[in-house]
C-alpha cells in the first residue's frame, strides 16, 4: 500500500481493543508485544499502556502501543515495543501519526519517547524516523538480531533446511525417550525452577514467578500461548513458552536443566513448537535473539561458530541449526523532549550494566 485515495481524510481515531488486536494480527509487521493484552499485561506490572492509531474511513491505516513508565526522580519514559504497526512510514500517515505520539508524550509527561520497531533493515522507514525528530539510540531493548524460521514449507522440507546435527539431535531426542508435553499454569513453580537454574547457569536476569504466571493466564485464556516441557520418565529437563499472535509465532522464554542434557530436550522442545505454530496457521517462527554481530555481517557466520563461547554464542550455535534466516531489525530510535534529562538518564545507564526498571519483556 502506496498511496491511499483518501490521504487528505487519514485523521487520529479510536479503536477499541477487539478492532486494534485484529489489525495488529492482519499487519505484516504486528507484533504480540503492540496488542492491547500486552498493555493489559504490562500494565500490570507497573507501566501505563496508550494507544494511538490513524486511520481513514473508520479504517485503522497504522498505529502504536506506547508504554510509560515512572522512572526514578519523578521522571516519566514513553517506550513502543516492536512498533509502530501499519505502513507507518508512508507520508501521509507519517505526517499525522509522529505528531500524535509526540503530543501523547508528551501529555503523559515523558522526557522522551523509545520507538523501536519491527522493521528489518535495510529501510527506508530509517529516513522518515530521522525527518520526524527521531535520532538512532544507543540503549536497544528488544533483541536487535534474530532468526526467522520459515514455517510455511513442507515438515519434510524444514528438517531437510536444518543443519544435519540439529536434525539428528531432534530424532536423537525421541530414541532416548524424551516426551514432550503441553504444561498447564500447575507447572509453571517447576518450569521456574528450572529457569533459576538456567539463570545462575548463564548468567541473566529473571522476573518473579508472578510475572510469568500472568503473562501465561493471559494469553493461554486467548488460546495465543503455550508452555511445551521436556521429560526424561517423571523429570522435568527444559521448557519453553511460545506465543502466537495472526501469522507469527515468538519463542520467548525458556528454560534448560543442567540433567540429562545429552538427550537433546530443547530440540525436542523447539521442533515440537514450530510443529504447533505451523498447524495453526503461521508462516514464521522467531527464535528471539542472537548475537548482533551475526545480524551485522550474517554472511560471515553462515558456518558454526565454535570459538566463541561468550554472551548469546552458545544460544546462536543452537538457534542456527534450525535452518532460518538472520533477520536485525533497524534499531531503537528516541524523540527527545527533554534534552538535560535525556542526556542525564544515559549516564545512570551507563552505571548499570542491566536497566532493572525497563526490562524487555
Amino acid at each position: 500500500m502506496s498511496e491511499h485515495n483518501h490521504a487528505s481524510t487519514i485523521s487520529i481515531i479510536h479503536a477499541d481493543d477487539a478492532a486494534w488486536d485484529t489489525f495488529v494480527a492482519g499487519a505484516p509487521n504486528g507484533h504480540l508485544l503492540q496488542t492491547s493484552h500486552w498493555g493489559h499485561f504490562k500494565s500490570a506490572a507497573g507501566w501505563e499502556a496508550v494507544r494511538v492509531c490513524v486511520g481513514a474511513g473508520g479504517t485503522i491505516l497504522a498505529g502504536a502501543l506506547m508504554l510509560v513508565r515512572r522512572l526514578p526522580l519523578g521522571l516519566r519514559l514513553a517506550y513502543v515495543p516492536k512498533g509502530p504497526v501499519g505502513p507507518w512510514w508512508e507520508p501521509e500517515i507519517a505526517r499525522r501519526l509522529f505528531p500524535a505520539l509526540d503530543q501523547a508524550a508528551r501529555a503523559h509527561g515523558a522526557f522522551m519517547l523509545k520507538l523501536e520497531p519491527e522493521e528489518p533493515e535495510p529501510s527506508p522507514a530509517v529516513s522518515v524516523l530521522r525527518q520526524a525528530g527521531y535520532r538512532p539510540s544507543p540503549q536497544t531493548v528488544q533483541p536487535r538480531s534474530t532468526i526467522w524460521v520459515d514455517l510455511t514449507l513442507p515438515e519434510d522440507e524444514m528438517l531437510a533446511r536444518m543443519k544435519p546435527k540439529t536434525r539428528y539431535n531432534i530424532r536423537l531426542a525421541e530414541r532416548k525417550e524424551v516426551m514432550v508435553r503441553e504444561g498447564t499454569a500447575a507447572d509453571l513453580p517447576a518450569f521456574y525452577a528450572v529457569m533459576q537454574e538456567t539463570s545462575r547457569r548463564d548468567g541473566f536476569a529473571l522476573h518473579p514467578l508472578s510475572y510469568y504466571e500472568e503473562v501465561f493466564g493471559r494469553f493461554t485464556a486467548l488460546d495465543a500461548c503455550r508452555l511445551f516441557l521436556a521429560y526424561y520418565q517423571e523429570q522435568m529437563l527444559a521448557g519453553i513458552m511460545v506465543f502466537q499472535w495472526g501469522a507469527k509465532a515468538w519463542y520467548m522464554y525458556g528454560a534448560s536443566s543442567n540433567a540429562e542434557r545429552q538427550r537433546m530436550p530443547n530440540h525436542a522442545l523447539q521442533w515440537a513448537a514450530m510443529q504447533w505454530a505451523r498447524r495453526r496457521g503461521c508462516h514464521t517462527y522467531d527464535l528471539w535473539g542472537i548475537p548482533d554481530e551475526v545480524g551485522q555481517a550474517p554472511e560471515r557466520y553462515t558456518e558454526t561458530v565454535t570459538e566463541r563461547q561468550d554472551g548469546l554464542w552458545g544460544v546462536y550455535r543452537f538457534k542456527q541449526g534450525f535452518g532460518g534466516r538472520v533477520v536485525r531489525y533497524i534499531g531503537a530510535f528516541d524523540r527527545v523532549y527533554a534534552p538535560a534529562l535525556y542526556r542525564l538518564y544515559h549516564v545512570a545507564l551507563s552505571f548499570r550494566r542491566r536497566l532493572s526498571t525497563f526490562p524487555g519483556l
